[in-house]
């Protein structure tokens, strides 16, 4: 029980440095937006599964009827999850015993541990859903796990800190953010190997790729920084960093591939005054920042955009705000919940589903259905103790 401890509160203070948020954060915005593929998946009812922090469980939620099943027993710590694009299975992400979960999806059964490295805190799977990728934030290392056999490969060398993961459409390359290096690693899917780090800026934290796969976004998390460096998928080069909103920490790009909305929020402006939250959209055309959405003393923390790419909506501690995207315009404010963080929206695009983890000293336990037509929330839903995750089948 120590060395899971010690690994747990070693995972956390690397995260904490390259989020700024904590592991939670970290892992709820790669939970949130990874595992949703296309063709291929199964006939069968949608499922919302639930990374649950402090219980160890993963909740699975029937979407049709909004009723969570029974807790699916993980490994400590659980942060992140991603979904096979067939929909078959879900890995969870164990940052407390350094492993990774596989569940059947079929009948909600945990296998066998996957062990990989020191300090894990984010995950991808490749889109033909033959690998995922996890990237371990003590160890500096990616490993790769044939989703086959659940068996992990030779751990990839790459940057200090490593702590977002996000891999190319066509699914030859692997991009990953390491914050304490400040730099991006791209790893051939081919050979499992490791091309010249590219240099991103200051803490690069998170990573979004456009659906042309022509370009990465690396969102650079640093007070001194507030930008998002642009990176040539073609050439592996970068471009001059985009300056967004203060200490940026979220991403995300429109299903036609015309903006990317990315959040952020300082709480500590001067002595004695409230923080600024906002959400700058940036015109991926020409790599300009737009207007920023303001969010007042709400502090944005994480985003999810609809399929027909119409609405972003964006978590804060106050509730959900929904964005137009056609005029970059924040509607009226959406209660969910206490603490509202990583949010999921489903494949048909009628709900989007809220983890309210609570505050750090007051965990939470619910998730909060929005219905998107009627911008409402629907009757909160219990899972375990703080949900930091979510993911949905395809």
């Amino acid at each position: 029980m120590t060395a899971g401890i010690t690994r747990m509160a070693a995972a956390i203070a690397v995260a904490g440095a390259l989020t700024g948020l904590s592991l939670i954060g970290a892992s709820g915005v790669a939970g949130a937006s990874a595992g949703l593929g296309p063709a291929g998946r199964p006939a069968g009812p949608v499922t919302a599964y639930v990374v649950n922090f402090l219980a160890n469980t993963v909740t699975p939620i029937n979407t049709v009827t909004n009723t969570a099943g029974r807790p699916i027993q993980v490994g400590e710590g659980p942060s992140a999850i991603v979904i096979t694009p067939d929909g078959s299975t879900a890995y969870v992400v164990n940052s407390a015993t350094d492993t990774v979960t596989p569940i059947r999806t079929a009948t909600n059964t945990a296998g066998k541990e996957i062990q990989v490295g020191a300090g894990p805190s984010a995950i991808a799977i490749t889109p033909d859903g033959t690998t995922a990728y996890v990237a371990n934030g003590v160890s500096n290392t990616v490993t790769p796990i044939n989703t086959a056999t659940n068996t992990a490969g030779q751990p990839i060398q790459v940057g200090a800190g490593p702590s977002a993961i996000a891999i190319t459409p066509d699914g030859t390359v692997a991009y990953v953010a390491s914050a304490i290096a400040g730099t991006v690693t791209p790893i051939s899917t081919a050979t499992n190997t490791a091309g010249q780090p590219i240099q991103a800026g200051v803490s690069p934290s998170i990573i979004a790729i456009t659906p042309d796969g022509q370009t990465a976004y690396v969102v650079n998390q640093n007070i001194n920084a507030d930008t998002v460096t642009p990176i040539s998928i073609a050439t592996n080069t970068a471009g001059r960093p985009i300056k967004v909103g203060p200490y940026p920490h979220a991403i995300a790009i429109t299903p036609d591939g015309s903006t990317a909305y990315v959040a952020g929020f300082n709480i500590n402006v001067r002595p004695g005054q409230l923080g600024i939250g906002e959400v700058t959209p940036i015109h991926i055309a020409t790599n300009t920042a737009g207007k920023a959405i303001d969010f007042g003393t709400n502090f944005p923390a994480f985003i999810a955009i609809t399929r027909d790419g119409a609405t972003a909506y964006v978590t804060s501690g106050a509730g959900v705000t929904p964005i137009s995207t056609a005029t970059n315009t924040a509607g009226a404010l959406i209660q969910a919940g206490d603490g509202p963080g990583a949010i999921a929206i489903t494949p048909d695009g009628a709900t989007a589903y809220v983890a309210d983890g609570g505050p750090a000293n007051a965990p939470a336990h619910t998730v909060t259905p929005i219905d998107i037509a009627t911008n409402t929330a629907g009757a909160a839903i219990q899972v375990g103790l703080r949900p930091v995750a979510v993911a949905i089948t395809p």
